[in-house]
């Protein structure tokens, strides 16, 4: 079988270098463009960030690369619009790209049910105004959040400068017992490489946004991702797929 390409419209600049690392452990082709509006965490500049002809320009971005599925690779700017507007955001995305395509708040909500997670502890680098949008949007989907935490954090730019060291400090302070898996939910935050170890501090599955972000695309390419232990109970086996 041929390596797919699978292309990623992300925003601005922040933690992009998670693909390329997870792309050095997986057989596939992974492609990021850049689209460019505000890293503010904030309803408004989101709206706009996640908008149609934003994302039509990403999609032009990808095309010499004929990727096999188009993510949005943008958590806040998908689930700011509410479940109905995310799903119309993503069909608009489809046909911008001419194939299958999906967002990351979607992508949560697909790999949570793959791995048959139903509640969860939300680890939001968000203001909690930008955060509590986030677990509205999980609910409408089925997924019940136990906890939430809210770093405050105002710009994805500040987010991407978090250490692996920081990273672990927020994800094992705001795990939470009921909590079947833990989300974090910023693809501006470096996850990748720190993901085998906060699973095995915790005892259970971390779904964070670049991480499901990638598994959503090869998903969507059709090639089901699985045999990939450094990236996750998500990648450690062949799950089966639960709608979309």
């Amino acid at each position: 079988m041929a390596t797919p390409t699978i292309g990623f419209i992300y925003p601005d600049h922040a933690a992009e270098d998670d693909y390329p690392r997870a792309a050095a452990l997986l057989d596939v082709d992974l492609r990021v463009a850049h689209i460019y509006g505000t890293d503010l965490h904030a309803v408004p500049e989101l709206l706009d960030l996640g908008s149609p002809a934003r994302l039509r320009r990403g999609a032009e971005l990808l095309a010499p690369h004929r990727p096999s599925a188009v993510v949005w690779a943008c958590t806040s700017g998908s689930f700011v619009f509410g479940a109905d507007g995310a799903r119309e955001q993503e069909r608009g995305l489809a046909a911008a790209a001419g194939v299958p395509a999906s967002t990351t708040s979607f992508a949560f909500v697909h790999a949570a049910r793959a791995l048959g997670v139903s509640a969860v502890a939300v680890c939001a680098s968000y203001p909690d105004a930008v955060a509590t949008l986030f677990v509205e949007f999980l609910a409408h989907e089925g997924i019940r959040v136990v906890s939430l935490s809210s770093a405050g954090i105002d710009t994805a730019a500040e987010v991407g400068t978090l250490t692996p060291a920081q990273v672990r400090e927020l994800a094992l302070a705001n795990d939470h017992p009921d909590a079947e898996a833990l989300l974090i939910p910023d693809t501006a935050m470096h996850t990748i490489e720190v993901l085998p170890e906060l699973e095995a501090a915790l005892g259970k599955p971390v779904l964070t946004a670049n991480q499901v972000t990638i598994w959503e695309g090869i998903r969507l390419a059709g090639h089901p991702p699985g045999g990939e232990p450094y990236l996750g109970r998500l990648f450690s086996e062949r799950l089966t797929h639960a709608g979309h």
